[in-house]
């Protein structure tokens, strides 16, 4: 079971995301938090598999507590669940560590796969949101780090880029490619390390910004 936590300061959509998440045997609810004060204290004691986080809460926002988290090393695999398709709060997000992005009406069966992708270690950067965020990037200053010329990647490194940038995880991508585990975390591991960034998320963005997907 991939257990799951909740946090958003609307009890309505807290329990219609648990009622909706309880239809799935592969998830099981674990905890919900009301604020993000909250949440920074549950989450390092919980320890869930995956949290959806609400991005617009009052007092401390979803960046609020993903940064916090991030910097204090306790962020589990976060997806972004919020109501507003709102670019800038996007790529703080994923500046800030988050896993991806989904909106509220999200269907049952897209929440229950993007759960169980980041649970696995992928991420949910998909190409339409992408492409928004590259525009984001453009037009606002952050710290987001990568080299601006990348090392040459190798045509398996480049493969599994590709594959990463479809959300798939170390497992499922080993197992398309008929090679360990360990063997595709080593070549993540001289991805990152080319493209200079420091996490798969950043990676398929600057694979998008240089055309490698």
């Amino acid at each position: 079971m991939i257990k799951v936590m909740l946090v958003d300061d609307q009890n309505l959509v807290r329990k219609g995301v648990r009622s909706l998440l309880e239809l799935s045997e592969e998830i099981e609810v674990i905890a919900e938090a009301p604020d993000g004060k909250e949440a920074i204290r549950m989450i390092p004691e919980i320890g869930p598999d995956v949290v959806l986080l609400d991005m617009r809460m009052p007092g401390l926002s979803g960046v609020d507590v993903l940064r916090t988290l991030n910097e204090a090393g306790t962020l589990p695999p976060t997806i972004i669940l919020t109501t507003f398709d709102d670019d800038e709060l996007v790529l703080a997000g994923i500046q800030n560590g988050a896993k991806g992005f989904l909106l509220k009406d999200v269907s049952l069966a897209e929440l229950v796969d993007a759960i169980r992708t980041v649970s696995q270690g992928g991420s949910i950067v998909k190409p339409a949101v992408t492409q928004r965020l590259l525009k984001g990037l453009e037009n606002m200053q952050t710290d987001f780090s990568a080299l601006d010329r990348p090392d040459p990647l190798t045509d398996r490194e480049t493969e599994i880029l590709r594959l990463m940038a479809g959300g798939y995880s170390n497992k499922e991508i080993a197992n398309s490619l008929g090679v360990a585990e360990g063997t595709v975390k080593n070549h993540v591991s001289n991805i990152l390390s080319k493209l200079g960034v420091r996490d798969r998320t950043r990676a398929v963005l600057k694979a998008f910004e240089l055309g490698f997907v």
